[in-house]
């Protein structure tokens, strides 16, 4: 009984260092969360902001950028959405209001997802804005 006790204390003194040594550490313990992988292929989908310009952020989060993510199957690694809040440069206007990318394996097989499906993803558009996108495909290289 008294070894079973003590076995129990260890346990329980064991467990409870690691779990504070997990929150109070500063280093990313899971890497597989990591996006910025050299040679992958980043689309941005750019929003510029101006006055009198309309987004449904909720609709473009919940169902625009599922809906695109769909289409690109095993290729997708994992897709992010920001939401701009201010310029670089304080007292100058908000450049994007939104930016949204994509982060692929393989161009080719991106743009052979997307093809097919351009007409669709554009019509979608006026479920969520009037702004016409700019649009930039990239390599990560860093």
């Amino acid at each position: 009984m008294k070894n079973k006790l003590i076995v129990s204390l260890l346990l329980l003194t064991l467990c409870y260092t690691g779990l504070s040594q997990d929150i109070s550490s500063p280093t990313i313990k899971n890497h597989s969360s990591a996006v910025a992988v050299k040679g992958l292929i980043k689309v941005s989908i750019m929003y510029p902001f101006s006055e009198n310009t309309d987004f449904d952020m909720e609709y473009y989060e919940t169902k625009h950028m599922p809906m695109v993510a769909g289409y690109l199957g095993s290729n997708l690694v994992k897709y992010t959405i920001e939401k701009g809040l201010a310029s670089g440069i304080p007292n100058t206007p908000l450049p994007f209001i939104a930016i949204g990318s994509f982060y692929v394996k393989n161009l080719k097989e991106y743009q052979a997802s997307i093809g097919p499906n351009i007409e669709t993803i554009r019509s979608d558009f006026s479920n969520y804005t009037d702004i016409r996108p700019v649009i930039l495909v990239s390599e990560i290289l860093k």
